[in-house]
């Protein structure tokens, strides 16, 4: 378990498939986009592709939001502060990808064809409501 993330914080992040939203920067202009992600001990992957990979090669200090609402209220929120790491493994690409999806119910080889970026997260931080 990371220090730098608390156990309440690894435990909601962990509880049921929700989407993040990935944070880049890139010619200090944002960009947000939703992601699918699978969290463990300190390290969250993604495998991702287009502007967000190019956004992430070129600047890879990055943000992740996660929250869990009902009816649009939330119920809680988790921000996560790191520093991304592209992977430039097709094995370790496919794995990750086949973890994420199998997470999240889909075929295990959809989007096979994206890039497995690892987050060192830095700092966390949450609310519950």
């Amino acid at each position: 378990m990371s220090e730098r993330v608390p156990p309440q914080v690894e435990e909601l992040l962990t509880s049921e498939p929700l989407a993040a939203y990935l944070a880049t920067s890139r010619d200090d202009r944002p960009h947000v986009a939703p992601v699918w992600y699978r969290y463990e001990d300190g390290t969250v992957e993604l495998v991702i592709a287009g502007r967000k990979l190019a956004n992430v090669e070129a600047n890879p200090r990055v943000s992740l939001a996660v929250q869990k609402a009902d009816a649009g209220v939330p119920e809680w929120t988790v921000t996560l502060l790191g520093t991304a790491e592209v992977i430039e493994d097709e094995d370790a690409s496919r794995e990750a990808n086949r973890r994420i999806n199998r997470k999240y119910g889909v075929d295990p080889d959809a989007w096979a064809g994206n890039t497995l970026v690892r987050v060192d997260v830095g700092s966390a931080s949450y609310r519950t409501y």
